[in-house]
């Protein structure tokens, strides 16, 4: 699989940005122990951008209903009915590259 460029790899600690990379709108997220992930941006519960939810130690919350899910299996907690897609990184030249 191709890696594919999500942008800079300077993302505060605790923050995430959404990224479009064809037809994947995914979230690289900067968890609060400062490692990077990368998910599928939308929760499997609504169609809501996770990028936006608060950001825990390995999680990401969706702030519309307070899904939960694991940012290195992707696994959810209710009321998440699937997990999400992980993707995976590396970060060369301050960039983050994706692996899609």
């Amino acid at each position: 699989m191709p890696w594919h460029d999500a942008g800079t790899a300077d993302l505060d600690v605790a923050s995430a940005r959404r990224v479009t990379i064809g037809n994947h709108v995914i979230a690289v997220v900067r968890d609060s122990l400062g490692d990077l992930y990368a998910i599928d941006d939308t929760c499997t519960h609504a169609d809501i951008s996770l990028s936006e939810g608060e950001i825990g130690p390995r999680s990401i919350e969706c702030w519309g209903h307070c899904a939960q899910f694991d940012l290195v299996t992707g696994e959810g907690e209710l009321p998440a009915p699937a997990p999400v897609n992980t993707y995976r990184l590396k970060t060369e030249g301050g960039r983050v590259l994706v692996e899609i």
